[in-house]
């Protein structure tokens, strides 16, 4: 199940007290801010979440896999993604946690 826009306004009307307006409007400009910072090729660095990053990628050659015909991709850019090690250790806890215990026999 994903997470969507519409449970984050939910969550925040919930834990912050605001009415659901408040928290639609305060999700959608936070994503307007996100997007408007990587449009311009700026990284994106939250602390303790993670770090986006906007990279060129090269034209390069390519092939339709339906049909074997070769193509050139044009250059593009891309949005990547980076963990923070918080964020890692918190969706890993429950491996490490599984990992450590003691083995029986």
């Amino acid at each position: 199940m994903a997470l969507t826009k519409a449970d984050m306004v939910n969550q925040l009307y919930l834990s912050m007290g605001f009415n659901k307006a408040q928290a639609y409007q305060i999700i959608e400009s936070l994503l307007e801010i996100i997007k408007h910072a990587l449009e311009s090729g700026d990284d994106l660095l939250v602390s303790g979440f993670g770090k986006f990053c906007v990279k060129e990628k090269h034209a390069r050659k390519g092939r339709n896999p339906a049909t074997g015909q070769s193509a050139m991709l044009p250059a593009r850019r891309v949005v990547t993604f980076k963990c923070s090690g918080c964020l890692r250790k918190r969706v890993n806890w429950d491996n490490e946690r599984i990992s450590r215990r003691p083995r029986r026999g």
